[in-house]
């Protein structure tokens, strides 16, 4: 007899403040950098636009993106370590793109380390381009600091 894996059902809900602990978790689990609680929290009063990906109330991954003039520059995407590699990632992208286009915005734009090699091909899959390299923008550890590939797509 073989088993059907059957995905989860997901659903995206808005990052509130009694989201905000679960959210903080994952991010500490995935990143050796983290964002604090105060970043995200400013970010919600802020009114950036920040999703969360749940399923069975389980936090699967978010986003956070500012709006400018006519663009949308994605601060953070994140994926829980347990569900990367699940295609999570590429639906919260599609997601922030219908949003930004739906707000009227030409142009999605984001940093991603230099050494995330994983994180660019997601990207590029996904339509993004390489458009120039910020210096020593992230922090790396031990006083040290990681450059970022600037990247953009045309909505």
């Amino acid at each position: 007899m073989n088993a059907v894996l059957q995905a989860p059902e997901a659903q995206f809900e808005p990052l509130t403040l009694s989201r905000l602990a679960d959210v903080v978790h994952v991010e500490k689990l995935a990143y050796a950098h983290p964002w604090n609680e105060a970043n995200f929290r400013d970010a919600i009063q802020a009114g950036y636009q920040a999703q969360v990906l749940t399923a069975a109330g389980e936090v699967l991954g978010y986003f956070v993106a500012m709006k400018g003039v006519d663009e949308v520059h994605l601060l953070n995407i994140t994926v829980a370590p347990q569900y990367q590699g699940q295609g999570w990632a590429r639906l919260m992208l599609e997601a922030l793109a219908i949003w930004a286009r739906g707000d009227g915005a030409q142009w999605l734009w984001l940093e991603v380390r230099v050494g995330n090699l994983r994180a660019m091909r997601v990207y590029e899959r996904h339509g993004f381009r390489r458009v120039g390299q910020r210096k020593a923008y992230y922090p790396a550890g031990f006083g040290k600091r990681e450059d970022a590939i600037v990247m953009s797509m045309r909505l």
